[in-house]
């Protein structure tokens, strides 16, 4: 069984990327880069161990995940990579996969390809075709043209036989910009297999953000719609989004009738595609009598969170003649906002009439319309 380890290079010090730690260290989508390139690689079977070579200064404070183990580097590119190489001797791999820990956009199918290739040849690589136009300059002036028929822009992982990579390390004279020009140099076939635009390597400081969007991947919006009504029976009082408001009749439902908070928990549910209130909180149900509402609008707003939202905004449109919804949205939009642990800037609470028509403009009842946007990155 032919058997492939990994040398992830992280002992630089990313001057380029600008004042700050050294970009593996550096935040990155929730997460550290150099743990989105460890787990690139440990997600494929069949590689291990993987050797990541550490800056002195570093290797007291990294705690390596399982299967991962440190050495530390050079002064250069070249001697910490052969720094890894020989830190592999005793297990002697067939292959081994060298990768800089600033591409951390790294794909399983890349890899995967580098690998596969190994079977055929001693060496292989990802590059991706240069396609724009490409100038000479001097003093910043074009100073000529350069054909761009054959050439690529490198990328890693860049793999080889173990063996042969190692012997190639040991008798180069020096430093070089990359791996397969001390292979090439000692005479090795590298074969050239598709990169992709994403597996970029950070250099400069916007390229954060760049990976940052690449590994976020596309956002999940969802937009979810409720509408309630319900109607008016003997009272002195009901409850709108949360707050009592004294009045000449109350809402009558299975629960305590608060027509707002069952808009917005049905929105809640619409966005997520998981039904609506009677669903999760049956009205044949006794055990549901009289309840408080915040606790249906709790498990919807746990529910999203479970499966990875946040809340982008609430709307809720209150439509009755009485009573006036004014003088109590500040304190409704506070309640609103503490069960769904948002801001309250970002929950509206409103009132419109029916110009006195149908059952609202007749003071029969209420009818709340809700609308809620959830986000998943």
């Amino acid at each position: 069984m032919t058997t492939t380890a990994a040398i992830i290079v992280a002992a630089g010090r990313g001057t380029r990327a600008g004042p700050g730690a050294p970009k593996q260290w550096r935040p990155l989508a929730g997460r550290r880069v150099i743990d989105w390139t460890l787990d690139a690689f440990l997600a494929v079977p069949g590689i291990g161990p993987i050797m990541v070579v550490l800056h002195t200064d570093d290797i007291a404070d990294f705690t390596p995940p399982q299967g991962v183990q440190t050495c530390i580097g050079g002064a250069t590119r070249a001697a910490s990579v052969r720094a890894g190489l020989e830190a592999l001797v005793d297990i002697a791999p067939d292959n081994v996969l060298i990768h800089d820990v600033a591409r951390p956009c790294v794909t399983q199918h890349i890899i995967a390809d580098v690998i596969a290739a190994l079977a055929i040849g001693p060496g292989a690589a990802p590059a991706v075709p240069v396609t724009d136009a490409l100038w000479r300059g001097s003093n910043d002036k074009v100073s000529g043209t350069q054909d761009r028929d054959g050439l690529y822009r490198a990328q890693t992982p860049q793999g080889f036989h173990f063996a042969e990579i190692l012997a190639a390390h040991q008798s180069a004279p020096g430093d070089a910009a990359d791996d397969v020009e001390i292979a090439r140099a000692a005479g090795l076939e590298v074969a050239i297999v598709s990169g992709h635009e994403n597996n970029l390597k950070i250099t400069h400081s916007p390229d954060f953000q760049r990976a940052e969007t690449i590994l976020r991947g596309t956002m999940d919006i969802r937009l979810g719609n409720g509408f309630d009504v319900h109607a008016f029976t003997e009272g002195d009082h009901l409850i709108l989004c949360g707050v009592e408001i004294p009045h000449t009749q109350a809402l009558k439902g299975h629960s305590d009738a608060d027509v707002g908070m069952h808009a917005v928990t049905d929105a809640i549910y619409g966005a997520v595609a998981q039904g609506d209130i009677g669903r999760h909180f049956p009205p044949s149900d006794p055990q549901w009598k009289g309840a408080a509402s915040h606790i249906f609008l709790r498990h919807a707003v746990e529910l999203a969170r479970e499966m990875g939202f946040t809340f982008g905004n609430i709307d809720c449109t209150l439509i009755c003649e009485r009573p006036k919804v004014g003088p109590h949205a500040g304190a409704m939009t506070a309640a609103m906002a503490e069960i769904l642990q948002i801001d309250p800037t970002r929950v509206s609470i409103k009132a419109t009439t029916s110009e006195r028509l149908g059952f609202t403009g007749r003071e029969e009842g209420i009818a709340a319309l809700a609308t809620a946007t959830l986000i998943k990155e």
